[in-house]
């Protein structure tokens, strides 16, 4: 099974989808709702947000990443897009996040920093891929692939310390 099957079956059922996608931000809503007005009471409930984070931002960076490959390596159409697959766990992402921002901060929900390092790394590597793909560095040159692994090992290394210094 390739990802294209597993993309054309979720798009044969996207009431399933949709359904799963959206009960995301109305359990975020519901416990906005429950979870009190106090900081005492709404503290207590930050697992319960960090799961609701993790469930919303998982498939939306996916969909992100996913969008990115296509429309800059694939060259996918703007009118070719699966909106069920590449809109709407963007969207989920966009209004779980808002929904739980208006009740807590974000530096309060447990390893929320480390999906924002993994997004940023992910945006490194697709800057990375799309820069060489652009140039034809790697059908050009005659160094040892093993030099090619170490210097973009050593190239994200370098960035991701540069981030942490920026912010």
């Amino acid at each position: 099974m390739t990802l294209r099957d597993v993309f054309a079956a979720i798009s044969g059922q996207p009431a399933l989808l949709f359904l799963l996608l959206a009960s995301v931000p109305t359990v975020a809503f519901l416990v906005n709702l429950w979870s009190g007005d106090t900081a005492e009471e709404i503290i207590k409930w930050k697992y319960v947000y960090a799961v609701l984070v993790y469930l919303a931002c998982i498939p939306g960076i996916f969909a992100v990443t996913l969008n990115i490959y296509l429309f800059l390596f694939e060259r996918q159409s703007i009118w070719d897009m699966n909106l069920a697959l590449q809109v709407l766990p963007i969207l989920t992402m966009v209004g779980t996040l808002f929904l739980i921002r208006r009740k807590i901060p974000f530096n309060y929900i447990p390893g929320f920093g480390k999906l924002s390092s993994f997004l940023t790394l992910i945006a490194a590597v697709m800057g990375i891929l799309w820069f060489i793909d652009r140039t034809r560095i790697y059908a050009i040159t005659y160094v040892p692939f093993t030099y090619i692994v170490v210097g973009f090992i050593a190239l994200l290394l370098i960035i991701r310390f540069a981030w942490s210094r920026i912010f």
